[in-house]
């Protein structure tokens, strides 16, 4: 190359030949030939890029660094040691500033940069004590680690000369066997290929292969040859082998090679080594699903039982302790579980106390009906709830919230009337500070005490809210005098509640009662976890035509969003929107908040508790078994009712109890427990209303034929029917009364009830008369000469012949004559002749007496 002529050097600039070196290239080619089924191969070109690796920042050396080569150990301490000496020293003050600094220093910075000095130095002691701990559990794992290795390769070891041992015994008998056998090394090699295919055991012509070939798996076998395109493709199925009778489709490879394993396995008995596992069992199990978490063949779990005695199929549920036995007796450990324990971890979730925020309070609204408890929330919140509800009175429980001076107030207004007993308890359990709101001018009332005996039983503090104080005949001190009574000490009177004197109507103290809660939630100090999964109460809920299934929900620890997965009783579903009760669509929902979830799979009770889970397996999970529950909760409860026919009937015949059948809709679920409860308390042993169905939403087709097979009438509350249960009802002759107070309800229902009572049978008294003479008149019969001793005697009352102070004869007079005309009465002192009907046995000195038998309704 050296000797290349000058003219040729301006070529070399534009076409540069390749330089021979020793030096790989970066990008190197080569080729790899694959293997595939039934023989085919194929070539490919396979490309291989060298990567490099090097650190940032590092300078050039002689010895180029590796990354894999690890730093020495000894450069940790020393690298840190001057870290820990400077942390505590301060950085020095400006020094054209100094003098000055030093002079304004009061003595009480002084003493506050003292205390934070020393609190550096024990937050060193502190790290330092920390540091000292982790290094020696750093080398107690290192020392366990090599204890675990240490004892690791012991048992390798072992393993390995067991093995040993396994192949030359394996060897030995493999010798004894070809010594014994020296005749079978000249087979002849017409049928070499034949014999060379593993043999089919069990199957087939297994059985009359000679035992000796068994023993001999080492026999000379011809080369095998080279297939040709014919033999690749002789198994593949094509159209024509297919069509055609001659059936040569071979096994494939992988098939003959985990034969010849299996046959291997089986000529020197080795077995697969036994996995323990931990078993976890719930209360029932299927055999399938038992042998599958045991990782054992389902087969040899029945074969188990069939040795028992018991005939039993993969499909069989078998109870707990029967499958821990089966468990033992295959060698795995038990873990016992029960099917309550899914629901483990969905409630009461500790929080942190460094991840408690404030939150606002949640206030329930309790008192009397007619009290002015709704008013008063209208008046704060500048809105008309009283308008909304029928008749003025609140039906529904409702949440709000306001904000006063920054700070937000959650308020929730329950219904006072006792009907709703249920929901104002279910209300005090959710709240922080029960508002407590009195009439000045009706006093304490029987649902005042319920309330207080509410927010007593929650455990929440009462503020007192004197209402009405503009009236004229208002006395707030008769008020706080009463409530003494019940042991509620307001602070006037010396003790330690809150009592404000308002005006719903005229706007009077709203402002004080709103500084009062905000004063008692400081002193609650209330807090919640607003980053975490969300959990909180049902305070509604209620099946809304456009929008599917509504619950009222008050958030109490976490954040609400939609996309959640909740669970809320025995519903589940996913938060399809958040609405706030001015009807806006909010992006979240922070602790006490009360916001309306749609998205529910089914309207939930009133009062359930809901809480967000992972995902929609574990929700369908909870739900399934709750509503297990509750259907083996139903049924155990009709059943004890139900009984037996011949126990129905004799208890209709000695208590003639008469039942009115009920079936009732509402518009949301705390209404119609309202009603149910209201209800359950009328009638006596004659006369009570069943309740064949109870539900929330519209009336449909499907509640008019209920109604029609059960005989009952059809109640909707605030609901109607739609035309085709309209149609159905009509041409069935079923009545469908419409309410929107439930005081009608309740009172129609209970006149109702009171048409089924037998009439009452009340006797009163007429007069008596004393037989003088008998007289004995032919065609006629005897007839009794009388006086009417006291009272009177009417014609056509019921009449009793009483002998010796015993009643004789009891009917009707046939005939009353005064002389010998018939009249309609004799008064008394007067004398008369009487005769009875169908009765003559008279005898003088006997005693008639007449009354009159009135049949009187009775009411409940």
């Amino acid at each position: 190359m050296n000797d290349t002529k000058s003219g040729d050097d301006k070529t070399l600039s534009v076409t540069p030949k390749k330089t021979l070196t020793l030096k790989r290239p970066g990008l190197e080619q080569g080729t790899v030939r694959q293997n595939f089924s039934h023989g085919r191969t194929k070539s490919v070109v396979v490309e291989t890029k060298k990567r490099k690796f090097s650190l940032p920042g590092d300078k050039p050396e002689p010895v180029a660094p590796s990354v894999f080569t690890p730093k020495p150990a000894a450069a940790a301490p020393v690298a840190a040691a001057p870290v820990v000496q400077e942390a505590p020293k301060a950085p020095p003050p400006p020094p054209e500033r100094s003098g000055m600094v030093l002079n304004e220093l009061s003595r009480g910075e002084m003493e506050a940069r003292r205390r934070a000095l020393e609190g550096s130095k024990a937050r060193e002691a502190e790290d330092r004590l920390r540091a000292q701990e982790d290094a020696k559990r750093r080398a107690e794992e290192e020392e366990r680690r090599k204890r675990e290795r240490d004892e690791s390769a012991r048992r390798q070891a072992e393993e390995e000369a067991r093995l040993q041992a396994e192949a030359e015994s394996r060897r030995r008998a493999e010798e004894e066997a070809r010594r014994r056998a020296p005749q079978a090394a000249d087979v002849a090699t017409a049928d070499d290929e034949e014999e060379a295919k593993p043999r089919r055991i069990g199957a087939g012509g297994g059985a009359s292969a000679p035992p000796r070939r068994l023993a001999t798996p080492e026999v000379a076998r011809p080369a095998k040859p080279t297939k040709g395109e014919e033999d690749r493709r002789r198994g593949k199925l094509t159209l024509n082998s297919a069509l055609s009778d001659d059936d040569a489709r071979g096994r494939s490879l992988s098939s003959m090679r985990r034969r010849q394993e299996k046959f291997k396995r089986a000529l020197h008995n080795e077995p697969r080594e036994k996995v323990m596992r931990e078993v976890i069992l719930p209360e029932t199990i299927t055999i399938q699903e038992l042998a599958q978490r045991m990782s054992e063949r389902a087969v040899d779990v029945v074969k188990f039982f069939m040795k028992q005695g018991q005939i039993l199929k993969p499909g069989d549920v078998i109870d707990a302790d029967t499958a821990e036995l089966v468990a033992s007796e295959f060698g795995h450990t038990v873990r016992r579980v029960a099917e309550s324990d899914i629901e483990e971890g969905l409630f009461n979730i500790a929080d942190r106390p460094e991840d408690l925020v404030s939150r606002p309070p949640v206030v329930t609204i309790m008192g009397h009906v007619d009290h002015g408890k709704t008013s008063l929330l209208d008046a704060i919140r500048n809105a008309n709830v009283v308008s909304g509800e029928a008749g003025g009175i609140t039906q529904h429980i409702g949440a709000y919230q306001i904000e006063k001076n920054g700070q937000k107030i959650t308020f929730i207004d329950t219904p006072g009337h006792a009907a709703f007993t249920a929901m104002r308890a279910r209300g005090a359990q959710v709240t922080d500070i029960a508002v407590l709101v009195v009439a000045a001018d009706d006093s304490v009332m029987p649902q005042t005490i319920e309330s207080i005996n509410h927010a007593k039983a929650a455990g929440v503090p009462i503020i007192v809210a004197i209402n009405k104080i503009d009236k004229r005949d208002a006395d707030p001190q008769k008020v706080r005098t009463e409530l003494l009574r019940h042991e509620v000490f307001v602070e006037s009177m010396g003790g330690e509640v809150l009592d404000v004197e308002v005006s719903a109507t005229k706007g009077t103290n709203l402002d004080k009662l709103l500084e009062a809660i905000l004063l008692q939630a400081e002193v609650l100090d209330l807090k919640a976890n607003p980053d975490r999964t969300a959990e909180g109460a049902v305070i509604e809920a209620k099946l809304d035509k456009g929008r599917g299934p509504v619950a009222t929900v008050l958030v109490q620890t976490g954040t609400l969003m939609p996309g959640d997965i909740i669970v809320a009783g025995n519903e589940w579903g996913r938060v399809r929107a958040l609405v706030d009760d001015r009807g806006e669509h909010v992006p979240e929902a922070p602790p006490a908040m009360p916001v309306e979830v749609l998205g529910l799979q089914g309207t939930p009770q009133a009062g359930d508790r809901f809480a967000v889970v992972n995902n929609e397996a574990r929700a369908r999970e909870i739900t399934e078994y709750r509503q297990r529950l509750a259907r083996d909760k139903a049924v155990a409860k009709h059943a004890g009712q139900r009984g037996s026919l011949e126990q129905m009937m004799s208890q209709l015949q000695t208590s003639g109890l008469k039942e009115f059948p009920l079936v009732i809709k509402g518009d949301v679920q705390g209404s119609i427990e309202a009603i149910n409860a209201a209800l359950e308390k009328l009638g006596n042993d004659e006369v009570r209303v069943r309740i064949v169905h109870s539900g929330a939403g519209g009336i449909t087709e499907s509640d008019v034929s209920l109604a029609e097979t059960s005989g009952a009438a059809i109640i909707g509350f605030n609901v109607r029917a739609n035309a085709q249960a309209r149609t159905a009802a009509a041409a069935a002759g079923i009545e469908i009364r419409y309410y929107s107070i439930i005081y009608n309800l309740v009172d129609d229902v209970k006149a109702a009830l009171s048409g089924m009572l037998s009439p009452e049978r009340r006797e009163t008294f007429i007069g008596n008369a004393e037989i003088l003479e008998i007289f004995d008149i032919s065609k006629v019969g005897k007839i009794a000469g009388c006086r009417v001793t006291e009272g009177k005697v009417e014609r056509g009352a019921g009449v009793r012949l009483i002998r010796d102070n015993v009643v004789v004869h009891e009917g009707t007079l046939k005939t009353l004559k005064r002389f010998k005309d018939e009249v309609s009465e004799v008064p008394g002192g007067q004398e008369c002749g009487m005769a009875f009907q169908n009765y003559e046995d008279m005898r003088v000195g006997d005693v008639i007496e007449c009354f009159r038998v009135e049949m009187v309704s009775r009411t409940l």
